[in-house]
């Protein structure tokens, strides 16, 4: 028996062509029968009836052309009056066959029945028609008057649309309301409320067309590192459990937004050849009472039939707060919730096995988290994504430059040095902003000071030349700002300044754009170098015009949180000491005590008015000696609105202080006097007293002391890291 050539699933043969298959395919199909259907039958069944009930009506009249025309020649044969409301006449055959009334059947469709009734018309009451008869028959014979006969007519089509048609308008509203809740994805899927609990996750297989793999993500060499190790292990998990390794069961991604968690997430759904679940955390979250939970067994059972399978939950923290700590009155209010992260704990590692299904989850606030929720056996690893360095700015510049056309000069290091403290959105945005502005400008291709206007652009917003500034408000934002500059010129450790302007941006009047250091620790010096320049604004306003305004708003909040977060936090202060009240854990962040008595409250206090005052004298001391040179920048401030680096060096010179290596720590007013002895002369006079016999310990400041000194300082982890956002991002003082 010969073997058919012809395809098993479609049924055609393989040599036919393509376009021919659909052809067919399209003709082979049949209507299939919709519910549609029977509405538009109904329809047209209602028109037809009210076009074949319009014709065969009476001609319609009023009692005065019944009584003259009618009644007075004896046309009438007899009156029907039908429900009490409506009188119908028919005439007589002679008068019929008169032909004084042909034009009442020549009307078409509308013609009287010549049968009757002929005429028809309204009669107001019973009483007066019946009066009103016997006025118009007066004087006639008794076999000459018109007989009156009363009827009552019932429509039954009429009163079953009285009560039908609001029972279908009720169905109607309510199928158009649960096809809106199906559609609006309330109702989980097909089958609309009714399957409310089912999981809205999206699968995604080695057949999807999902186009990110690893190559699209640059920098986060550490994070890829060990999510292409799940990866390897779902695709070679004999590589692993030949050594006794078991396969990981979560990984939490954690990290500031926009630094690619979701995007390495997509990363791994291109790469995986398992199935993939995505599905966002506050889709748990249902108006219904037990949804959540629900969904969280749908997903985990979808999961489990595909295993081996990753599971993402984006968003984690929507769901996935600490018990106990919501922010509601009483703490623990949204029981949903609640029961929604109980019914995630038990699937993740519960008292059935959960095999072959990896969990990975992204949040930027895991400080909320459930504690339960991070342990060992749910999120086995967690992954830090934290802002890209220099050299991986550079990797994110370069892929968000290939779809743009740029200047052949145009050097990605200048601009990965140009956006310290960016994460990799902030980027993608910055070029996006770039390729616009260019366009706004007619050019061919994007150059370099369009990506600085672009910077500047998501740094302080949108310029506003237009904006009513007075000649006395000029002045004064100008003084500030030149304040600023003066006093970062001359602080060793402030951050090197890039550009000021008075031109208004966004809120504020006026800015000063510094780059920071990308450094990782910051030592008290510094933190005080940054205050001074932030006061030095004020300041300004002080010494040149004798009175201060609201302008430095901006720079008295940071001050004095930053004040704060180096007494209570850093534990930089004398009086409080080595003592620290932050906490890293987030378990105080609804408690209404303070880690702290009232006493020390009080120094608290003190410590930081001393430490702001201390700061703002010192950025005084610098303007008093160099105002000469703080008027002429204000004046050429004034003139110009915009000033950079060299005009700062042409008016007070170079800013020699060195690389990092070859600073020496400020010294304080408050250090021993020899403290600017080189360490090369503490040595020597080391050596002298060693030589002599004094015996002395080589000063811990000296030359051969201080790498290894500096060696280990750059080992030290503090906790506050977190806190030292303005060393990571563009600093900038601006007037609101």
């Amino acid at each position: 028996m010969q073997e058919s050539n012809k395809d098993k699933k479609t049924g055609q043969d393989p040599g036919q062509p393509q376009g021919d298959k659909n052809r067919d395919d399209k003709n082979n199909k049949r209507p299939r029968f919709s519910i549609y259907w029977i509405y538009g039958l109904i329809a047209v069944t209602f028109i037809a009836i009210q076009l074949f009930s319009v014709g065969n009506e009476p001609h319609e009249t009023n009692f005065r052309e019944f009584r003259r025309d009618m009644v007075a020649k004896h046309h009438v044969d007899r009156v029907v009056v039908a429900n009490q409301e409506e009188a119908r006449v028919y005439l007589t055959d002679e008068a019929i066959e008169s032909g004084e009334y042909d034009h009442i059947f020549d009307e078409g469709i509308s013609s009287a029945p010549r049968e009757g009734p002929h005429f028809q018309f309204n009669i107001g009451s019973v009483e007066i028609f019946e009066q009103r008869m016997e006025e118009a028959q007066e004087g006639f014979d008794e076999d000459q008057e018109i007989v009156i006969s009363y009827v009552t007519e019932r429509d039954v089509f009429g009163d079953m649309l009285g009560w039908m048609i609001p029972i279908f308008i009720i169905i109607a509203i309510w199928i158009f309301i649960f096809r809106r809740m199906s559609g609006a994805g309330g109702g989980g899927g097909p089958g609309g409320i009714f399957n409310v609990g089912k999981s809205k996750a999206k699968m995604f297989d080695k057949e999807s067309n999902v186009k990110v793999d690893f190559k699209d993500v640059a920098g986060l060499e550490e994070a890829k590192m060990e999510v292409k190790e799940v990866v390897d292990f779902l695709k070679k998990p004999s590589k692993y459990t030949e050594l006794g390794g078991k396969i990981p069961k979560g990984v939490l991604l954690v990290g500031p937004a926009g630094t690619g968690k979701t995007l390495l997430a997509k990363a791994v759904a291109g790469e995986a050849n398992v199935p993939f679940f995505s599905i966002s955390g506050s889709e748990f979250v249902e108006m219904f009472v037990g949804v959540g939970a629900s969904r969280v067994r749908d997903l985990f059972k979808q999961a489990k039939e595909k295993a081996p399978c990753i599971v993402f939950i984006d968003e984690i923290d929507a769901v996935g707060r600490a018990r106990g700590k919501s922010p509601g009155i009483g703490g623990g209010a949204n029981d949903e919730r609640e029961n929604t992260l109980n019914q995630l704990l038990s699937e993740m590692d519960g008292f059935e096995a959960n095999m072959g299904v990896i969990v990975l989850a992204a949040t930027n606030r895991v400080d909320v988290l459930d504690r339960a929720l991070l342990r060992a056996g749910r999120f086995d690893r967690q992954i830090q994504i934290e802002l890209p360095d220099l050299n991986e700015r550079k990797d994110i510049f370069s892929v968000h430059l290939k779809p743009l056309k740029v200047e052949k000069s145009l050097e990605i290091e200048f601009l990965a040095k140009q956006t310290p403290g960016f994460s990799g959105a902030d980027i993608a945005n910055a070029c996006n902003e770039a390729a616009l502005i260019a366009a706004r400008k007619d050019k061919k291709i994007v150059g370099r000071q369009d990506f600085l206007d672009a910077i500047d652009r998501i740094i302080a917003g949108l310029e506003r030349k237009n904006k009513v500034i007075t000649t006395s408000e000029k002045r004064t934002i100008a003084y500030h700002e030149s304040g600023h500059a003066t006093v970062s010129w001359f602080m060793e450790f402030a951050n090197p300044m890039v550009k000021v302007t008075i031109v208004p941006r966004g809120k504020a009047l006026g800015a000063a754009w510094y780059l920071p250091e990308e450094r990782q620790i910051t030592t008290k010096e510094q933190l005080f170098d940054e205050m001074c320049v932030s006061l030095g604004g004020r300041a300004s306003e002080e010494l040149n015009f004798g009175k201060v305004s609201t302008g430095a708003l901006n720079d008295l909040e940071r001050v004095t949180k930053q004040a704060y977060a180096m007494v209570t936090y850093f534990g930089m202060s004398p009086k409080i000491g080595n003592i620290s009240f932050y906490d890293s854990t987030g378990q105080n962040e609804y408690s209404f005590t303070k880690p702290y008595s009232e006493k020390t409250a009080e120094v608290i206090d003190k410590e930081v008015t001393n430490l702001i005052q201390s700061a703002y004298n010192r950025a005084k001391e610098i303007l008093k000696n160099k105002e000469k040179g703080l008027v002429q920048l204000a004046e050429l401030l004034l003139e110009k609105e915009v000033i950079f680096t060299e005009d700062l060096e042409k008016i007070f010179g170079e800013r020699n202080f060195g690389t990092d290596e070859e600073k020496v720590p400020l010294k304080r007013e408050s250090q021993d006097n020899d403290s600017n002895i080189k360490p090369e002369q503490k040595d020597k006079a080391w050596k002298d007293k060693k030589e002599a016999g004094t015996g002395e310990e080589k000063p811990e400041n000296s030359k051969d002391n201080k790498d290894n000194k500096d060696n280990k300082e750059s080992k030290k982890k503090t906790k506050g890291e977190g806190k030292e956002e303005e060393s990571q991002s563009i600093s900038k003082n601006s007037r609101e």
